[in-house]
Parts: C-alpha cells; structure tokens; sequence
C-alpha cells in the first residue's frame, strides 16, 4: 500500500509539472508565437550535428543518443529563456510588476511590498539579504525619487550601518529594465552575515509597512485601483 501510494504521488507529481508546462507554453505562444518552432529547430539541429559527427567517426549510435539528450537540454534552455522574456514582456507597464520579479529572487532575500506608495501609483518595494537593503521603485522617477527618500530616512531609524540600494525600474538614463532586476540584485556584493540579515530584518518588521495597514492583491496590481485621499502613504 505504501508503495502504491508513493506511486500515486509521484504520478500526480508527473502530471501537475506537465500541466505546468503546458500552461507556461500557452502563455509564451501568445507572445511569441514562433516558440515552438525556434525551441523544434534548436533541438534538431543539436541532434542532426551530432549525429553527423557520430557518423563520421563510426559511432551514430552512441553520437546520436548523446545528442537527443543535449537536443533536449538545449530546448529546454531556450524555452525557459524565452518563456520568461514573455513573463516579463506581459507584466512590464504593469503597477506593482517589480513586487513580483522581487518573489522570485531566490533564497536569501526577504521581500516586503509596497513600503511606500502615492496616489498615482508610484511604488517602493523593500528586499534584505546579504547585500543589505535594496529598494526597487517603480513608476514616475521624478515622483519615486521623494518617496526613496521618505523611506530611507524612516528606514535609518531602526537599521545603522546596512547599505541600502536603490533601484529604479525603467528604460530610462540610470533605471534598471525589469528583466534585469534580479541579476543586479543578485550582482551585488554580500556584506551582511546572517544573523545581521535576521537582526535587519526583525528591525524593520516591527518598524512596520504599508502593506501590513492596507489589504492589497499580490502581484502586479490592477491600473483601475485608486489610492484613499490624504496624498502619500508611508
């Protein structure tokens, strides 16, 4: 029974990550409808050269298993990269899209959204880890500015001695392209040990945010929401 349960859990596994793919395929094709065809082509022309390779030096058959793995592999590589090309090519514009890169950073990173916010949707969004506090704004970089500002100097109330990064997302002269946000983070030097990231971390938490005063949806949020009067929120 126990073997058959474990079976049954690695099958629904199995099913829940192909139907994963499926879904990241719909949604790539919509944005990119040639996917299928460039991801196809990359495969079999990894396989056709080795292949060829195999069988001028006698062994196609062990050449040609070698690259239907690497054919895979290499597809795979492509797909993933263009999938998420089309991820950021649909949330780009969007308010609130950098909350979402920021989840997906990777371990070590604690991201808190919407610390500050006004009323034409300009946003900041705070991120601790190793390489201290990185604040990512979105939004008018003349109307983020005030508020990067506004909440660098609530934050050096309760953090001393953390480096704090700020980032502003955009095309523009000294922004950061959605796409790229992670790897600049990522790029970043670590200076904290862990037990400072924890003490930061605890600090700022009970320092509060916006969030934690106001129910707002995950993700990017929808153009259509209106901030209450008062003018800024910190």
């Amino acid at each position: 029974m126990a073997r058959k349960a474990n079976t049954g859990s690695a099958d629904a596994a199995n099913q829940g990550r192909l139907k994963q793919i499926a879904l990241t395929y719909k949604m790539t094709r919509k944005a990119d409808p040639k996917v299928g065809l460039v991801v196809a082509g990359v495969g079999i022309v990894v396989l056709g050269v080795l292949l060829a390779i195999g069988f001028l030096i006698g062994h196609p058959v062990y050449l040609g298993i070698l690259g239907f793995v690497l054919g895979l592999l290499a597809a795979a590589i492509v797909f993933g990269r263009r999938a998420e090309r089309a991820a950021f090519g649909q949330m780009e514009g969007q308010p609130g899209a950098a909350a979402a890169v920021l989840q997906n950073v990777g371990r070590g990173w604690t991201t808190t959204p919407a610390v500050a916010m006004n009323r034409s949707q300009d946003v900041v969004h705070r991120a601790v880890g190793r390489a201290g506090i990185v604040l990512v704004a979105e939004g008018n970089p003349n109307r983020v500015k005030p508020l990067l500002a506004a909440e660098k100097k609530r934050m050096s109330r309760v953090v001393v001695d953390v480096p704090v990064t700020d980032i502003i997302v955009g095309d523009g002269d000294g922004m950061v392209p959605l796409k790229k946000v992670r790897t600049t983070m990522l790029k970043l030097p670590r200076v904290l040990t862990g037990p400072q990231v924890t003490v930061a971390n605890d600090r700022l938490r009970a320092m509060g945010d916006l969030m934690s005063n106001m129910p707002l949806p995950k993700g990017p949020m929808p153009k259509g929401m209106r901030m209450p009067r008062g003018g800024k929120m910190r």
